[in-house]
Parts: structure tokens; C-alpha cells; sequence
């Protein structure tokens, strides 16, 4: 799988998908999904926050029927349930570091399933549930600073 945005690996995040922007999700094109995948799951996390892990956005149950899907800027796919960030919202929350620069995981994951699980769960107990039902992963990485 490859997932694309609007930056591409390694690049600065623009502004206006942050939370010192518009802190709108940005668009996402995930290609090659395979072909028996009946749903994707999408974790965006900052693992450069100085309390650990921070969850900016967790998407799961998105119903895909071909080998491509877009992700459209400023929306959730029509079924998919957002679950809890590490801001306690069920919506995307941007890039906003309190300091340097920071690296933010966009991972979108091809399941075989789709996950019957409450939408209070967080990113580690997605990741269980997810587990022997992954067929393939891709990862996209931006970086973003306020300076």
C-alpha cells in the first residue's frame, strides 16, 4: 500500500491542517490496498510529545471496494467511526507542538475485517483488536514546528 497527501515524506505539514491553521484533516490517497482488504484504519500520532505518544486522530471501520481511496480534506469517510484522541475529542485534532519540531505518523492499515469496538477505545486497544486481521500497512510521515 502507499498512502499520499498534500506534503510528501519527511515534508512540513502546511499550516492550515494544523491546530494553528485551519486544524482540518488534510486530504489522503491510499493506493495499492489489497485486494481481499474489507476495511482501513487510520492513527495519526505525534511520538515526539513530551508526555509520550499523542493521538491526533483515530479512524476506524472505513468500508473500501477497490484498490484505491481518497480521503477527502476537512471530512470522514461516509460509515467510518472516529474514536478517542489523546485530547478526549472523537475528531482530528492538528499538529501543534508546544515545542522544536515534531514528526507526525499518518499509518493507515488494510484489514480483513472490520472491528467491532466501542468508540471510547483508545490507539492501543485498536492496535489488539487489529492484530492477525492486518494485510498491509503504509505510513506517511510530516513534520511540523511553530517557529
Amino acid at each position: 500500500m502507499k498512502i499520499n497527501s498534500v506534503f510528501r515524506q519527511g515534508e512540513k505539514i502546511p499550516a492550515r491542517y494544523t491546530a494553528d491553521g485551519e486544524n482540518i484533516n488534510p486530504p489522503l490517497e491510499i493506493s495499492e490496498i489489497p485486494s481481499g482488504a474489507k476495511s482501513l484504519v487510520l492513527i495519526i500520532d505525534d511520538p515526539d510529545a513530551p508526555s509520550g505518544i499523542w493521538v491526533h486522530w483515530i479512524l476506524i471501520n472505513i468500508f473500501v471496494s477497490s484498490s484505491n481511496f481518497k480521503i477527502e480534506e476537512n471530512s470522514i469517510p461516509r460509515g467510518a467511526v472516529q474514536l478517542l484522541n489523546s485530547a478526549r475529542g472523537k475528531n482530528y485534532h492538528g499538529p501543534s507542538p508546544p515545542s522544536g519540531t515534531h514528526r507526525y505518523f499518518f499509518k493507515i492499515y488494510a484489514l480483513d475485517n472490520f472491528l467491532k469496538i466501542s468508540e471510547d477505545k483508545t490507539k492501543r486497544e485498536v492496535e489488539k483488536e487489529m492484530q492477525g486481521h492486518i494485510l498491509d500497512r503504509a505510513e506517511l510521515m510530516g513534520l511540523y514546528s511553530r517557529r
